[in-house]
């Protein structure tokens, strides 16, 4: 954990110290129980819109998210923050021995002004890069709808260099070619073109 710290602030003790002891602080007033249960998190759970299954070919656990499915409307910005904490502790508890990162495939089919939620994209940036930090390894962006891109130039000043850099968007007609770059088809989603079934956060 120490090692991702300074990885993320670039060897730098000092910034890594200061990132680190903020994490320790908000870790025990954010999650006082030492972790985030399904019961407090219902609304977002009952959209159906994060999955994990497989790994690619690093052994990075892969998961999908289904940014269409996403209703800001039917939970309040809190429940969302405990959302997403829920959701990364679950998908560290399943990274294989010597692995740090994960795999994501954020599916935008279907987004609209519905789903956009732009206090919540910048929460969930927030706690990925400052309390998990060097835990994303790849993010891959499919099915993007034009009107996503007013959304996403209002979220990418806050996006860190390197988590920049990790992201990647697919063109539609060489999605399958490119996930099968980073994922065996053993491991691939099925609704990509793979063999496995998607399995809900809460079931993984």
């Amino acid at each position: 954990m120490i090692r991702r710290f300074l990885r993320a602030r670039d060897l730098d003790i000092e910034n890594a110290s200061k990132l680190f002891l903020k994490y320790l602080s908000w870790r025990r007033s954010f999650v006082p129980n030492g972790a985030i249960s399904a019961s407090e998190v219902p609304n977002h759970l009952a959209q159906q819109k994060l999955f994990m299954q497989g790994l690619d070919k690093t052994g990075r656990p892969i998961v999908v998210v289904y940014g269409g499915r996403h209703d800001p409307s039917k939970a309040s910005l809190e429940e969302f923050k405990r959302f997403v904490v829920y959701t990364l502790d679950k998908i560290c508890s399943r990274m294989p021995g010597g692995q740090e990162k994960f795999m994501g495939i954020a599916d935008l089919k279907g987004w609209g002004y519905k789903s956009s939620d732009i206090r919540g994209y910048l929460a969930a940036l927030s706690i990925l890069q400052d309390c998990y930090p060097e835990r994303l390894g790849k993010l891959f962006l499919i099915h993007v709808p034009y009107i996503f891109m007013t959304a996403w130039k209002m979220v990418y000043p806050f996006i860190d260099p390197k988590t920049k850099k990790k992201i990647v968007f697919v063109d539609n007609k060489k999605q399958k070619t490119t996930l099968l770059g980073d994922i065996d088809e053993s491991q691939l989603p099925d609704v990509y073109g793979g063999r496995l079934p998607l399995v809900p956060i809460q079931d993984s």
